[in-house]
């Protein structure tokens, strides 16, 4: 069969996304000594199945990296939102999804996935398409980390002549949002999904480029800060913000409602809520205060980049 430009190649995607869940484990590891992984291998009854990493450690209190590969004969609704056309067909969808909570309320939490999704109605050709993201979640606020995170975001959507950062920060800002809550998760980071331009190697290797700059953007913060002190009331805040977290997932997350859908599996799927999480009724920050300017600043979406000048 001759090759075309746009004909996907799926093993060459699982092959990078077992890679990855291996750099960014070895990677956590070797900043956190005491780190224990437990790695879980499970299938799925209808077709494939993963690799789930959980870890806990000193620094990270809880961290998932997890590994799918599923296929089946009806895509579920989460995955059809922007393609309706697609309900129905059969599918195969892989990803590495991560979250990390850490033990420091000074060192933010943080999600990053990269997935392939692959659809196919009978007698036609596949339809194919990427997605992935990476966003961050401080409990406190600190201009130099958002800078950075914000720039390396920047690098991970440089393809060719093309810059999607602009575009992929705007969707980021809009999907990562509480609007029960009217505010942000946190200072965000870039987002894309159905995305298939210019050919299956060209967008392949945007994936391979948002995927390869996650632990440069992440690992400098979590050094700069892992030594910060903190007091009883900050890990407080930290427990009172990570609820918010829990109703983001819960509530609005596609890749949550795609994987009960598709009959993932749910301790894998749930693995991005935090170990421990507080609800406080009607609490507000008092002004002036460091937790009133995460508010005020941090979880409002503005151009990071625009403050190097």
């Amino acid at each position: 069969m001759t090759e075309t430009p746009n004909r996907p190649e799926p093993n060459k995607v699982k092959s990078y996304l077992l890679e990855l869940q291996e750099k960014i484990c070895g990677a956590l590891e070797e900043e956190d000594g005491a780190l224990k992984i437990n790695e879980d291998s499970w299938s799925r009854e209808e077709g494939g199945g993963g690799r789930s990493r959980i870890m806990e450690g000193s620094v990270f209190e809880k961290a998932g990296v997890n590994f799918s590969d599923v296929w089946g004969t009806e895509l579920p609704q989460a995955a059809t939102a922007s393609r309706p056309e697609l309900a129905g067909c059969k599918f195969r969808a892989m990803g590495v999804s991560l979250v990390i909570h850490p033990l420091n309320p000074h060192i933010p939490s943080t999600h990053a996935n990269v997935r392939f999704f692959c659809a196919e109605k009978e007698g036609g050709d596949p339809i194919w398409w990427f997605g992935g993201a990476f966003d961050l979640t401080p409990y406190y606020g600190y201009e130099e980390d958002a800078i950075h995170w914000h720039e390396t975001a920047r690098a991970a959507c440089q393809a060719g002549d093309h810059d999607y950062y602009p575009k992929f920060k705007k969707w980021c800002d809009d999907y990562f949002k509480l609007p029960h809550r009217k505010e942000q998760r946190g200072i965000g980071g870039i987002f894309f999904d159905d995305f298939s331009e210019v050919s299956f190697s060209f967008s392949f290797g945007l994936l391979q480029c948002v995927g390869d700059h996650f632990l440069k953007g992440y690992l400098p913060i979590v050094q700069r800060r892992k030594e910060t002190k903190w007091t009883k009331e900050q890990k407080e805040f930290q427990l009172y913000r990570r609820g918010r977290y829990v109703e983001f997932n819960l509530i609005w997350d596609r890749g949550t409602k795609f994987g009960l859908q598709s009959g993932g599996r749910t301790e894998s799927i749930l693995m991005s809520m935090p170990p421990i999480a507080k609800w406080k009724y009607d609490w507000h920050p008092l002004k002036g205060t460091p937790e009133s300017k995460l508010y005020e600043t941090y979880l409002k979406p503005q151009d990071w980049l625009q403050k190097l000048g």
